[in-house]
């Protein structure tokens, strides 16, 4: 199905270009530690920094990880389950329990970083960085979230699941 072929690639895309973020906030706190210790010289900006990038590295994962069947699940009802009603079962926890979720998490992450947008919102301390970067990727990373439980969903709407092939 094109749509999902569509969300799944997006968050494909996001997921794998983000996941570089880490090795960029792990050299900004090696490159700390080093001026810190050794030349006794710390940077004013590494810290709240490093705190930034990992925000966006935790946050805009959400939909690659969902996408993966990577996120915490408590399989408690299901496990024990034929395949059939196991789906049904995954089916209406959607509807239920993940798109209300995810809407009001989109929505209100939407309202927080359009906030923050319109104040020029920073950090408070010796470096003042903006945060609103930082809750607009919120707001990116929900709507990713919600669009990939709407894959999830019509996966298993349409039939069985089939098996994502990691490419590269």
């Amino acid at each position: 199905m094109p749509l999902i072929r569509l969300i799944d690639g997006i968050n494909e895309i996001v997921g794998r270009a983000v996941s570089w973020v880490a090795i960029i906030f792990a050299g900004l706190i090696i490159y700390d530690v080093v001026l810190r210790y050794v030349f006794n010289a710390p940077t004013l900006w590494a810290f709240d920094l490093t705190k930034h990038l990992y925000g966006f590295y935790f946050i805009l994962l959400g939909g690659y990880a969902l996408r993966h069947q990577a996120h915490v699940r408590v399989d408690l009802v299901t496990e024990n389950l034929p395949s059939m009603p196991r789906r049904i079962v995954e089916m209406l926890g959607y509807p239920l329990f993940f798109f209300p979720f995810a809407w009001v998490f989109t929505y209100h992450s939407y309202l927080f970083a359009q906030r923050s947008w319109m104040q020029g919102e920073t950090t408070y301390g010796s470096i003042q960085l903006p945060v609103y970067p930082v809750k607009i990727a919120m707001a990116v990373a929900a709507a990713l979230l919600l669009l990939q439980g709407i894959s999830e969903f019509l996966k298993l709407a349409i039939g069985p699941r089939e098996e994502s092939k990691d490419v590269g």
